[in-house]
């Protein structure tokens, strides 16, 4: 067997690996080959790197001292040459437009006689006396301020420099360690000097030489490991990444791609499903395809004992709504024969609302076969137009005559809520038939939201404070009871009763 033969029958994630070990191992040797060079350049810009972060803290420093200096010259000259009765406010009020700058300083003449302080600050010595023009900077004895002295025309201006400011000027400049000194006082501004770690420390001068910064800043250089762990993993995900989706784009995409399209194609109950022959190479996708067909297979055999069992379930039930309807029915001819045979009025009006009741709740068995078919629960309409035409046909003598308006909306409803409808309309109909059968009767349903409708029954019958009548009391505490049925009050008014009911949302 050939070698190209036995890397074919290997799995993917075999192939995947070898090609890109392949790919990647001459990569590998020859960054080994370039780092070493490229080190020894990159120690040496960190290196100047550093320097200039050292260099950059005592820029910082000399300019901060540099701004404060040049905004109190400013300051105190102009309040030398107006020489008022208040030079140190002048003076500080020319101050405050300058920001970042110390607020607390001391006017001297030039003997050094202490002319006035501005804030809270506390006057030095005299000396040194400073010229005009000529600028003083020295530590304060305890090393917690940095003095400042300006000599400009008249007289001379002294601050001094908190040496926060002085930490806040230099500690964005990566700086580990950091100390001012001039002839007589040291101070340490930023970390300990007996701090351990690869520190370089540089001295620069500042303000003419009067104070000398000295800084330490961590000594950064590049290993070799470093840089190969740097370099070598963008390498690698760049020659994984191209190599990856060559192979993956060949060996995978694609093959998922033709059996993806071949199921999305498919459409139960049409056939059988045609899946590509051809995979390529891989065989977890021709795995796949196999597991599709089997699956496929038992979910068609699945569907079609499902439909079966549903059909027979739908016949079953087809069937006992049929039985009902039909006994229902046949309950209602015997009430109309012995109703016929009853010897007195009372009895036949009896047998007759009877089977005015029984008709109805048979109609709404008969209309239940919407709900079954639709699944859109029973429609009231044509329900309450067989059950008005009904009732009419069954009326007694006195109320042939009756006539029952309908304006209807289309609307939808559960079989308990037309169940409670139709007795609730069959309840009022006959008892208008029986106390006015000659005035009309007026039936509207109106659809108020989305999920409920209203029902309105006028006639002249309908009158709320008869119940001290005895067939008045029962009549209201049957609807009562049926509106109750409803889950909504009955809304009583002269000559016209209505109620909510629950309906399904309109399609």
């Amino acid at each position: 067997m050939s070698a190209l033969e036995r890397f074919r029958r290997l799995p993917s994630a075999a192939k995947l690996f070898l090609i890109l070990t392949a790919a990647i191992l001459p990569i590998g040797l020859a960054l080994v080959w370039i780092g070493q060079a490229g080190i020894r350049e990159a120690n040496a810009a960190l290196e100047g790197r550093s320097q200039e972060q050292a260099r950059a803290a005592a820029s910082a420093i000399e300019g901060l001292i540099a701004r404060n200096a040049l905004a109190l010259r400013v300051a105190a000259a102009g309040a030398f040459r107006n020489s008022g009765s208040d030079m140190c406010g002048e003076a500080a009020q020319a101050l405050a437009t300058a920001p970042a700058i110390t607020r607390s300083f001391s006017l001297r003449s030039m003997n050094g006689d202490l002319i006035c302080t501005s804030g809270r600050f506390v006057p030095k010595n005299a000396s040194p006396l400073v010229a005009p023009g000529d600028i003083r900077v020295w530590l304060e004895s305890g090393g917690r301020e940095v003095d400042i002295r300006v000599g400009v025309v008249g007289g001379m201006v002294t601050a001094s420099l908190p040496v926060t400011e002085v930490r806040s000027a230099a500690s964005a400049n990566a700086v580990r360690y950091l100390a001012l000194r001039d002839r007589e006082t040291f101070s340490t501004i930023i970390g300990d000097p007996q701090a351990g770690g690869d520190r370089s420390f540089t001295d620069w001068p500042i303000g003419d030489g009067s104070l000398i910064v000295r800084v330490a800043i961590d000594h950064q250089r590049i290993t070799t490991i470093e840089r190969l762990m740097l370099l070598l993993p963008v390498l690698m995900w760049v020659a994984a990444a191209l190599v990856s989706w060559m192979l993956v784009t060949r060996l995978l995409i694609r093959p998922l791609r033709r059996l993806q399209r071949s199921v999305i194609d498919y459409q139960p109950g049409q056939g059988a499903l045609d899946l590509p022959v051809k995979l390529g190479p891989a065989t977890e996708i021709q795995e796949l395809r196999d597991a599709f067909a089997r699956v496929v297979t038992r979910v068609d055999e699945s569907d079609r004992e499902m439909a079966g069992a549903l059909e027979g379930q739908r016949r079953l039930v087809r069937e006992v709504h049929h039985r009902v309807k039909n006994n229902l029915q046949v309950v209602t001819s015997l009430l109309n024969i012995h109703g016929r045979g009853a010897s007195t009025g009372e009895a036949r009006a009896a047998y007759a609302g009877i089977s005015r009741r029984v008709g109805a709740l048979s109609i709404v068995h008969r209309n239940h076969y919407a709900e079954m078919e639709e699944n859109r629960g029973i429609a009231l309409r044509p329900l309450l137009s067989e059950l008005a035409a009904e009732l009419r046909a069954g009326a007694p003598e006195e109320a042939r005559g009756l006539r029952i308006d309908l304006d209807l909306d289309t609307v939808h409803t559960t079989q308990d809520a037309a169940i409670a409808v139709s007795f609730l309309v069959t309840e009022i109909v006959e008892f208008a038939m029986l106390c006015c059968p000659h005035d009309p009767i007026d039936v509207t349903l109106r659809r108020s939201s989305e999920l409920t409708a209203r029902l309105s029954l006028s006639s002249q019958v309908l009158v709320p404070d008869e119940a001290d009548k005895p067939e008045k009391a029962q009549f209201e505490r049957i609807i009562g009871g049926l509106a109750k049925q409803l889950r909504s009050p009955l809304d009583r008014k002269l000559g016209r009763y209505s109620v909510e009911l629950p309906v399904f949302p309109a399609r």
